[in-house]
């Protein structure tokens, strides 16, 4: 008898678009979120192949802090003009313009966590029960508890000790009104995975992931790009550096690494000799052993 064996891409391929199937069949109005990073964009080309040949049947949300990169708007919005989807927006600004969250002040300010209420008002104007995110375990430790499945509670926020038990791969998306679920198709997916993928499938990514020569100020151990919002110390200098980014974030917080990976090829290679998380780099992850836990029961995806 003849077997039928599958590549581990093409294994996991094949969770994430069930996942995204169950998602589909189980909730009213879901929602993927979309930032213009490596992990949406992923999630985005998953979902095109799990509902070929009809369009995607999900909206995409982008929670817009205004400090975003240029460069991920511009893909953003080429992407969805692309795949002729619908795209919503909430605004950060907004919310700090209506008294809704207060910005914060000082070098390490970042708007970060302000993106909570504007997430959480997003989900309650659209009706939102399912908001599907590319967050893997191998990220951080708080995201390494999450379920494919994870349940809110009608404040938005998450107990990681109350969720459901996802045995035989039955996924269970039940919820009273006013409750919703985030959904993770690619929570078993490794950094080294996506970009293998990414090169597999010849999928566009923006510029900022592959090595470039950009200002950059040094700070908390990274190379933060020089922008408007960037208040500069009378000891930083701003130099001209050869680097990419492994993740992307707020521009003000999100730190890049020097590099001359300007191919996903290469960048397959550098990844493969590391070491360190790719949110290491991320300022805001910093700011305490369980700042991204802590964002998380608040609401942040």
């Amino acid at each position: 008898m003849s077997q039928y064996y599958l590549n581990y891409l093409d294994e996991l391929e094949a969770e994430a678009i069930y996942i995204l199937r169950e998602v589909w069949a189980q909730f009213q109005n879901p929602v993927i979120m979309f930032s213009g990073g490596k992990d949406s964009i992923l999630v985005t080309h998953l979902a095109k192949k799990a509902f070929y040949p009809s369009k995607i049947p999900f909206a995409l949300l982008h929670v817009d802090t205004g400090h975003n990169f240029p460069e991920a708007l511009q893909f953003r919005d080429e992407l969805v003009e692309k795949l002729g989807v619908k795209l919503w927006v909430g605004s950060v600004q907004k919310s700090i313009d209506e008294g809704r969250v207060a910005e914060e002040k000082g070098k390490n300010a970042t708007r970060n966590a302000l993106q909570i209420t504007t997430l959480l008002d997003a989900i309650e104007e659209h009706k939102i029960d399912c908001a599907i995110g590319g967050g893997r375990r191998d990220e951080e430790k708080a995201r390494a508890k999450e379920r494919f499945f994870s349940h809110r509670d009608d404040f938005g926020q998450w107990d990681p000790k109350n969720q459901r038990p996802e045995l035989w791969n039955l996924l269970n998306g039940k919820h009273f009104e006013g409750e919703h679920f985030r959904a993770f198709p690619i929570s078993n997916w490794t950094e080294m995975d996506v970009w293998n993928y990414l090169k597999r499938e010849e999928i566009e990514i923006p510029s900022l992931y592959l090595a470039h020569d950009r200002e950059v100020v040094w700070r908390n151990d990274a190379w933060i790009p020089n922008s408007e919002f960037l208040k500069l110390e009378p000891s930083e200098k701003v130099v001209t550096k050869r680097i990419r980014f492994r993740t992307l974030g707020d521009i003000t917080i999100t730190g890049g690494i020097e590099s001359d990976a300007d191919t996903l090829e290469k960048i397959v290679d550098e990844v493969s000799t590391m070491r360190q998380t790719e949110r290491g780099n991320r300022s805001d992850d910093k700011r305490s052993e369980t700042a991204m836990e802590d964002r998380k029961k608040e609401g942040y995806f």
